[in-house]
């Protein structure tokens, strides 16, 4: 309970950004109507939105007073975005003696329709990720600390409701599909901490590979851990808490997310990279380059497209899912990193 005790803070409705035009149509926040993809900048402590119809930059969120923005999740409803603020540059990694992980971070509640600030919070610790519970009513995050911390906020106002300790350094904290377990990784244990969604205990921690950062859920039911330095995935099954099977890679992973058909699609954030990797085995079948520093994924509600963040080159490669070929690359800004799709 120690950083609850003396750690909090929260701002409601304040408007703590700017919005930057950056086409001829419009100076403000795109449509409601539009699908668009929302690309957080560590580097240059921005959001980029993309118009997914004509794949351009639609305009850009300036938050102001902060340092690094890492991720950015999505409400169910896709009324809300929270952005986590480590304070610090991840883009080299997130292992090598995490004694400079120790400075304070914030958690920023968005209005995904207007970007309007609805609410943020302040933690003695740094926060990788906020994460909506499967139902959108909590913001889960992490506090890297050892023991780790998961805080579990009030998805309105990011008011503390409870806390869970974990292992230490935990990173991110994800959902498992069918939404009844947090998995959260502990870069320091080598471990994943499984949660029960409904009654936030602790219902098993899972030994995994050398500093994990995220357990990405595949569409297969598998989580798949990205371990920086094992250079490895551990993939654990949801719903039996046992590991599946294990990717040697000889790179070091960013992020892994399951295709539409159920291949593997893992960025080599070494080498600028796509790798791919056949459904259900470690066959890898391919691999395509998108730009330096390749690491986070997702894909369009359909399906046909995915997008790519490339950290050192500054932009976002849009890949058409069929044929894996780069439809077009966007400048986004600088150390791009977590993104996620909303649909209109």
């Amino acid at each position: 309970m120690e950083p609850l005790k003396r750690s909090l803070w929260a701002l409601p409705s304040l408007t703590l950004l700017t919005i930057i035009g950056c086409d001829d149509d419009s100076d403000t926040f795109p449509s409601a109507e539009k699908d668009v993809v929302f690309v957080v900048n560590g580097g240059s402590h921005s959001l980029s939105v993309i118009d997914v119809e004509r794949l351009e930059v639609a305009s850009t969120l300036q938050l102001e007073d902060v340092s690094y923005p890492h991720h950015v999740n999505l409400s169910p409803d896709g009324t809300s975005l929270v952005v986590a603020v480590p304070g610090m540059d991840l883009s080299g990694g997130h292992g090598g003696g995490h004694a400079g992980h120790t400075m304070p971070g914030k958690v920023f509640l968005l209005d995904a329709k207007t970007g309007e600030t609805r609410a943020i919070r302040q933690f003695d610790a740094m926060p990788h990720n906020g994460a909506f519970s499967p139902d959108g009513t909590e913001v889960w995050t992490a506090l890297m600390s050892e023991p780790g911390t998961v805080l579990v906020l009030d998805s309105r106002t990011l008011e503390p409701r409870q806390t869970v300790t974990v292992g230490d350094m935990p990173a991110e904290v994800t959902f498992s599909q069918d939404g009844r377990y947090a998995f959260v990784a502990n870069g320091d244990s080598n471990s994943v901490t499984v949660i029960n969604v409904v009654t936030k205990a602790v219902e098993k921690t899972v030994p995994v590979g050398a500093n994990p950062v995220g357990a990405w859920p595949g569409n297969d039911g598998l989580m798949y851990v990205d371990n920086e330095d094992g250079k490895s995935l551990t993939a654990i099954n949801s719903g039996t808490l046992e590991v599946a099977r294990t990717y040697g890679l000889g790179f070091t992973p960013a992020m892994a997310a399951t295709a539409p058909n159920g291949d593997l699609w893992v960025t080599d954030t070494d080498n600028g990279k796509l790798i791919f990797f056949a459904a259900g085995t470690t066959t890898r079948q391919g691999e395509l380059a998108t730009g330096a520093g390749a690491h986070g994924i997702t894909f369009s509600a359909d399906g046909a497209t995915a997008f790519v963040t490339n950290q050192a080159a500054g932009t976002l490669s849009v890949v058409e899912v069929a044929t894996r070929t780069i439809r077009k690359t966007l400048t986004v800004g600088t150390k791009p990193n977590g993104l996620v799709f909303r649909k209109n």
